[in-house]
């Protein structure tokens, strides 16, 4: 299939992947489905019109030249590996693809989408960061077991040494509207203590949490250190930016938009 150009609206991201890799992050711009969902919902899992979702999914393979693969999400750390015959629907939290065409995809309203590749471009993955899969269990949450899967993937020649790995964070809630309860902030300090620094106190007791600066710590901790994209800053916030981004915690009612990336 021929790749037609995204929407202007939507975001490709700036990061030095190599030349066979392809990605990008899909807004609310685009679509045909009315409000509250309007316009590029791509979930059918929010009482929008299948009919219009699936025109919506159209133009999104339209737009990247293959078959976005989309997962049934439960904020776990699960990571499924994609082919060709992959349908939709299987349960994951992250996937990975070394065969062209197969076009890993993650939906989002609020939670980080993150998008890897190795340097060498013969694989890439997608996760889908809410907390929950941030944080996992043991200090092993969704990065983690994606990276893991990644690295074990790669060819005999990198017995010796692991692929360089890049990644790429997407929009999502900032550290000014994520609001948080003291077990979240404890969840993560008992996995990695030096993730109190991106938790600030509220009066009520609560905690400001930011994402992306947490995804930024535990991939760092992996072993990854060519990372791109969201740094937290008003412009990535879904919350924040009612008319380009979906977002669940401040609409309840919201569409879904996707990261995806793929081989060439």
């Amino acid at each position: 299939m021929q790749a037609r150009s995204p929407h202007p609206d939507w975001i490709v991201p700036a990061w030095p992947a190599p030349g066979n890799v392809r990605a990008l992050c899909t807004t609310r711009q685009g679509g045909v489905s009315p409000s509250p969902y309007d316009s590029l919902n791509l979930g059918l899992h929010v009482a929008d019109d299948a009919a219009l979702v699936h025109l919506n999914r159209q133009r999104l393979a339209d737009a990247v030249g293959g078959r976005p693969v989309f997962l049934n999400q439960v904020h776990g750390s699960h990571c499924l590996a994609l082919d060709a015959h992959t349908p939709d629907g299987a349960v994951a939290d992250a996937c990975t693809a070394t065969a062209p065409g197969v076009v890993c995809t993650i939906m989002v309203a609020d939670c980080l989408p993150v998008l890897l590749t190795t340097a060498d471009g013969r694989q890439v993955a997608a996760a889908h960061a809410g907390w929950r899969g941030l944080v996992g269990e043991g200090g092993r949450g969704v990065l983690e077991a994606t990276l893991e899967f990644l690295r074990a993937l790669a060819p005999v020649e990198y017995a010796q040494a692991a692929p360089e790995i890049i990644a790429w964070l997407g929009p999502c809630i900032c550290p000014q509207a994520f609001e948080v309860g003291a077990e979240v902030r404890s969840a993560f300090v008992a996995a990695l203590p030096a993730a109190a620094e991106f938790f600030t106190p509220q009066p009520d007791g609560k905690w400001l949490a930011n994402l992306p600066g947490l995804a930024r710590q535990r991939l760092q901790a992996a072993g990854v250190s060519s990372i791109w994209g969201n740094d937290g800053s008003t412009a990535w916030c879904t919350v924040g930016n009612p008319l380009r981004f979906f977002s669940h915690r401040r609409d309840r009612v919201s569409g879904r938009q996707a990261a995806c990336i793929w081989l060439e």
